[in-house]
């Protein structure tokens, strides 16, 4: 071996150098269980990295093919679990546009009260968690205690705290419960006022700003080209929000603004999530002041809505008709429909096909977070390996949804 030579000065020396491979999840926290990242890093920059998912696929769509129309709420509730109801009402409205009905008032200002109350939870699940991987625990538990909340809300008005089964196609398995307006306005009330502490105690900490500003960014432009729906969308600076753009469900009656970012970066999504709460809690106290205090929240239609059980056990007309739905299925007209709401993460649509039996004969759903985790190579592309936390966190992967 020949010696160096001693003129050579050390920065002239080139070192062999080759890139590493670093496979980071499934099962790590920052991939929440089911999300795999292949990074080639160069010294800490990420160069390249491939993002595989599908580690919790449960065949979602054949499941629902298996049953009848009804019996596909328990499964879409295991899609986006954080904000179930969501899920109930997106697909009872894809079933209801091809029956061609539409539900009584009291139960679309219902719906909404509901479903705006399930995105104020996500978000707190999302931002909470958010901040607890960057070492903000007190946050994460304030945010997730008004997430209990509004769960405690839930579980008195459909019996399930978590995952409701509580959507029918036609209106809503029971009417709100006694008290309902005034526990939804003062949990409503409580969260905003815990969102403020989690704001003092976050948004003037150098250290939280420095991990999430300027980190991430995604242009309006390939947000778009991505596919990206909800408030990574918004984030970048496209104010598309299905709740204006196609109302549903008498949105078009509510007073509520779209928030929107500048840079498209890891801040910008956590701002974007904090104010849509707001813009929720607005939405939650109109549909509240709008939603009757009496009336029906099921269409009167024999050939969709189970019969009260008074008739059912006392008269043969309800004995039949309860047997018909339950043991055969409603019978959705033959023909296929696209039906698309505003979920926690986005666009949520069912792509529904009915041979006219009581048996979906296809249903293909469309995850907003499918798309959005998709973007995540774009996101943590030529970033740090440390900013994959909040890159990722910002992104709000749910795996019952993304991987369905």
């Amino acid at each position: 071996m020949e010696p160096l030579d001693a003129s050579l000065d050390e920065s002239e020396i080139e070192m062999p150098a080759e890139p590493m491979l670093l496979n980071v999840g499934p099962a790590h926290p920052c991939m929440h269980g089911t999300v795999r990242c292949v990074m080639e890093l160069s010294g800490e920059t990420i160069e390249k990295v491939d993002v595989q998912v599908g580690y919790l696929h449960r065949g979602f769509e054949k499941m629902c093919e298996r049953g009848t129309w009804s019996q596909v709420f328990p499964y879409v509730d295991r899609a986006n679990y954080v904000s179930p109801m969501l899920n109930n009402v997106g697909f009872a409205l894809a079933c209801e546009k091809l029956l061609g009905i539409e539900v009584p008032a009291r139960c679309a200002y219902y719906r909404v009260a509901l479903g705006e109350l399930a995105r104020i939870a996500d978000i707190l699940t999302c931002d909470g968690a958010m901040a607890m991987e960057l070492g903000a625990f007190t946050p994460f538990l304030w945010m997730i205690k008004g997430r209990e909340m509004i769960w405690d809300l839930f579980e008195e008005e459909t019996g399930a705290r978590m995952t409701h089964s509580f959507g029918r196609i036609g209106g809503m398995a029971h009417a709100p419960t006694e008290g309902f307006k005034e526990t939804a306005t003062a949990t409503v009330d409580q969260v905003c006022s815990i969102v403020e502490e989690v704001e003092r105690l976050l948004l003037g900490n150098r250290i939280f700003l420095d991990r999430l500003q300027d980190v991430g960014r995604v242009s309006k432009e390939d947000a778009i080209s991505l596919g990206w729906t909800g408030p990574c969308l918004r984030a970048s600076g496209v104010p598309y929000d299905v709740r204006k753009a196609h109302p549903y469900s008498r949105y078009e009656e509510f007073e509520f603004e779209i928030p929107v970012g500048t840079n498209g970066d890891c801040y910008d999504r956590f701002m974007v999530r904090l104010e849509e709460l707001r813009q929720s809690a607005s939405i939650v106290r109109q549909a509240l002041e709008k939603m009757p205090d009496d009336g029906p929240v099921n269409v009167n239609d024999p050939r969709v809505v189970l019969p009260p059980k008074e008739e059912v056990y006392n008269t043969i007309e309800g004995t039949i008709r309860h047997f018909k739905i339950i043991m055969e299925g409603l019978k959705l007209p033959a023909g296929e429909v696209y039906g698309y709401t505003e979920a926690g993460n986005g666009e949520l649509g069912f792509y529904l096909v009915s041979d006219g039996s009581g048996t979906p004969y296809r249903v293909r759903i469309r995850p907003p977070c499918f798309l959005v985790t998709a973007g995540l190579e774009r996101v943590i592309t030529g970033e740090m390996i440390s900013d994959v936390v909040p890159c990722f966190g910002s992104l709000n992967m749910i795996g019952g949804e993304c991987d369905r």
